[in-house]
């Protein structure tokens, strides 16, 4: 089985790339399932209905997102209908939705599990305990993939490592920037610290430079709008073989 994994769409550049490049890099690369982190999809921050529509529609199986998932209100009253739209699982437990997905594909049965980082982030659980918590349920999964949105990268790693074993395929997300560190981890762990973000390259992380700039210079309110130009797509291939163990992880990146 082979896992596409794609990092932070942020708003309309990413849609565009996303939408043009999907379609042949599942062909070429014989993907079996598709998983995006869309927290960014709609002008930047969170995810509307629309563009829940956007992914279905381009057969993406999961949607994982981050802290900006109720960016927009609309989110809250159609998440819980949306199961493969997940928010982070150690969350406020108040906030709707589902931390986690279990779907079939292939003869397989896949967990997705999304979780959120607490070092420069928003207030959420402890991961750790969340996570044990989940094991203990004891369900009926075959595969069990994590993308965990943070900004540390020490607090994404270790928490990888604690669970090498476990999880078949760990990816990290948040930062908007790829790491080089893609491996399998001793135990069988596909791993890497951040997939990087599919959207223009001329931005600050996603965001017109201009109106970034201007905020570290002045410390004023800035509106950060999304840049537009030149994109990229990046994210990473897991191959799990027969036996649910993870054999490989790639990172892809495209350009338009």
């Amino acid at each position: 089985m082979k896992v596409l994994m794609i990092g932070d769409v942020y708003a309309r550049a990413g849609r565009e790339i996303f939408e043009s490049k999907i379609n042949s890099i599942v062909k070429s690369n014989e993907i079996d399932v598709v998983i995006v982190n869309g927290e960014n999809t709609t002008h930047g921050k969170g995810l509307s209905k629309e563009h829940y529509d956007f992914y279905k529609n381009l057969n993406v199986d999961v949607i994982t997102s981050g802290n900006h998932i109720f960016k927009h209100r609309e989110t809250v009253n159609f998440i819980d209908e949306t199961p493969d739209l997940l928010k982070p699982v150690n969350m406020d437990s108040y906030t709707p939705g589902s931390g986690f997905y279990i779907f079939e594909k292939n003869d397989k049965k896949i967990c997705v599990i999304n979780f959120m980082g607490r070092t420069y982030m928003d207030n959420c659980n402890n991961p750790y305990e969340v996570m044990d918590d989940f094991l203990d349920l004891e369900l009926d999964y075959d595969i069990l993939l994590v993308d965990f949105h943070a900004e540390a990268t020490a607090e994404k790693i270790a928490f990888a490592w604690n669970y090498d074993g476990i999880i078949t395929g760990f990816v990290g997300t948040h930062t908007h920037v790829p790491t080089a560190d893609e491996r399998i981890l001793p135990k069988g762990t596909a791993f890497i610290t951040d997939l990087g973000m599919t959207g223009p390259i001329n931005s600050v992380i996603g965001a017109s430079p201009k109106s970034v700039i201007k905020k570290e210079k002045t410390g004023l309110p800035t509106r950060f709008e999304p840049a537009n130009g030149p994109s990229v797509l990046n994210g990473v291939i897991i191959e799990i073989n027969d036996n649910n163990k993870a054999t490989l992880i790639k990172r892809i990146q495209e350009f338009n």
